[in-house]
């Protein structure tokens, strides 16, 4: 198997699980604090913006491959097992279609600039 195809495998079953992790947000039995971590997942996995820009070559995509499966599996773990089951039956019959959002972009530019602050006024 080549290099390409593998990473078109994982990169599919990413998504899968990003699909799964939607609805297991909706899903009535999944607590707070995972909810949160899904949240924060789905919104960085969405966003347009990085952490580390894209354009910035080698290291830009680096993120893109840390720390977005970091948080699936993350969030995976604090679900419990079957409702994340239930959710990934759900999500191979039905895919949730996710899409971009300058919302959530929002959100995520709002919890880094908060972090930077706290980072900050730390520091200082």
């Amino acid at each position: 198997m080549s290099l390409a195809s593998s990473l078109k495998q994982k990169a599919a079953a990413l998504k899968k699980e990003l699909s799964a992790l939607y609805y297991a947000y909706r899903h009535p039995r999944t607590g707070m604090a995972p909810r949160l971590i899904i949240l924060f997942t789905l919104g960085y996995a969405l966003s347009p913006l990085d952490l580390i820009p894209d354009f910035i070559p080698v290291i830009g995509h680096l993120d893109d491959l840390i720390i977005i499966p970091l948080l699936i599996s993350l969030s995976v773990r604090l679900i419990p097992p079957e409702v994340m089951i239930e959710c990934r039956e759900k999500a191979a019959t039905n895919p949730a279609t996710l899409k971009k959002d300058w919302k959530f972009a929002a959100g995520i530019i709002f919890v880094w600039v908060c972090i930077i602050i706290i980072i900050i006024r730390n520091v200082i």
